[in-house]
């Protein structure tokens, strides 16, 4: 049977870095094909040059056997090749239905005909979202969706391009809840049963088990290993992707937490939460679980001062530091370089940048982020963007940290690195919050964690008495 996807020695650098140097890969109709690597490995090049963002420097690329050379994300859509980025391309201020059929309007004369239009982008919602009660519509501005709503746009937009071929997946469950996980692997499994090849990028191993058949592992531009799934475990994956054994982390032994930094009583939001209490004490870990659309995000942001409160008391007696979820809207600033983003919260009264370039380089080093203090940051991959916007809050020198999904998009040695860190600033006498979809950190970093749902905040609990399911069991219940 011919490929419906073949990638043969592609080739592609950016000045004196190799992004890629000779990938190979081969995916068959019908067929879920995982791509792993660590941060920087190349995964990222590699989906643009399917998505016809960049143009390889050598190699080849064919679909169904024919030439594929796209010259613009367009020319790739029409040849059948449509990518999710991880990182999204939304257009705040349209709406659901104008963003997914945005470019792709059916039309007639010059006019758009908007039956044919509303009946493509119900199609493409109902794949996404199924056929029950729905959290948003055609109709809704996309701007005032969740990161994980706006998610399941993107990909509705990918699944409205008649002819689809080839679908690539980049990271798309990174804010997603278990939920709506399963929901896109149904989706998945039935896209793969009408013969389109599905490339899905991932940095979480067990659900490239569920979801995936083979895999391919690029480390440092090249592909290194490739097989099926089911003939390896998560540790040979992981000493493929980074060359040596999995770092499992596991909460260090901390100081008891001391005098209380945060005290939050019956916050209500505009909208959410509706009543939110707890406490955070010098040098201890909260965890926030629940579903996407329970006010965690919310909370945050109604916490640090960003959105505003209707009821309630917040008394906070120390500086805080907040890492958002949205971190290409809010997290960074993605045209300046790598040092101006991480001094950029505590410029003082005199900006050297000679210092600036000192100190940041200081803190890429001790995060092993992959870049120069000097390079920019749009430039860097998902994983080592989000880096950066932790080593602002560390510069920054606040004493509460609020992070929102902190290993959003970062590999697995990564993800181990910046948990073993939260442990290191706990045990230095910060206060930390961790709102996460992943459960499994919640229970491993956290000292106690709350649920919220509904906008409500239930009462924390120890993580020694919890477990991630009955965590999700407690989210999920009515």
């Amino acid at each position: 049977m011919t490929a419906r996807l073949e990638v043969e020695r592609l080739e592609k650098a950016f000045g004196a870095t190799r992004a890629l140097a000779g990938v190979s890969l081969a995916v068959a109709p019908g067929e879920v094909h995982a791509v792993l690597g660590e941060n920087g490995a190349g995964k990222s090049t590699l989906m643009a040059a399917l998505g016809g963002a960049l143009r390889p420097d050598g190699g080849a690329m064919r679909i169904d056997g024919e030439a594929f050379a796209p010259r613009s994300p367009r020319e790739a859509r029409d040849r059948g090749v449509s990518v999710v980025h991880q990182e999204l391309s939304i257009c705040p201020h349209l709406t659901v239905a104008e963003n997914v059929m945005l470019g792709r309007e059916p039309a007639s004369f010059g006019v758009v005909r908007r039956r044919d239009e509303r009946a493509a982008v119900e199609r493409a919602l109902a794949d996404v979202l199924g056929d029950g009660p729905r959290r948003f519509g055609p109709s809704d501005r996309a701007g005032a969706l969740s990161m994980a709503d706006q998610q399941l746009v993107e990909i509705a937009r990918a699944l409205a391009t008649a002819g689809t071929r080839v679908l690539v997946l980049d990271e798309p469950t990174s804010s997603l809840a278990r939920a709506d996980v399963e929901r896109l692997f149904a989706l998945v499994r039935a896209l793969a049963g009408r013969g389109i090849a599905v490339l899905y990028v991932s940095h979480f191993l067990d659900e490239v088990r569920e979801i995936c058949g083979r895999y391919t592992v690029l480390r440092d531009g090249a592909d290194v290993r490739s097989g099926a799934v089911a003939d390896c475990d998560n540790a040979d994956l992981v000493a493929a992707m980074s060359g040596a054994r999995a770092e499992v982390h596991e909460r260090a032994r901390r100081p008891p937490p001391t005098e209380v930094l945060v005290r939050v009583e019956s916050l209500a939001g505009a909208r959410l939460p509706k009543d939110a209490s707890f406490e955070l004490r010098r040098g201890e870990i909260v965890g926030i679980a629940g579903l996407v659309g329970s006010g965690r995000t919310e909370l945050l942001r109604a916490v640090f001062g960003l959105d505003p409160v209707r009821s309630g008391r917040v008394q906070v007696s120390v500086s805080m530091g907040l890492l958002s979820e949205d971190r290409k809207g809010e997290g960074l600033a993605l045209g300046l370089p790598v040092y101006q983003n991480v001094t950029l919260a505590r410029l003082g009264r005199v900006v050297r940048p000679s210092r600036e370039v000192r100190e940041a380089a200081a803190l890429v080093e001790r995060l092993a982020i992959k870049a120069t203090p000097t390079q920019t940051t749009s430039a860097l991959s998902g994983g080592n963007q989000q880096k950066v916007a932790l080593a602002r809050l560390l510069h920054q020198r606040a004493d509460v940290l609020l992070l929102d999904e902190p290993t959003r998009g970062v590999d697995v040695a990564s993800k181990a690195e910046i948990l073993g860190l939260l442990d290191e600033l706990a045990a230095s006498g910060k206060a930390i919050v961790v709102v996460s979809s992943q459960l499994e950190e919640l229970v491993s970093t956290c000292d106690r964690v709350h649920v919220m749902k509904r906008g409500v905040l239930g009462a924390a609990r120890p993580v020694a008495e919890v477990t991630a399911r009955a965590l999700l069991e407690e989210a999920s219940s009515a």
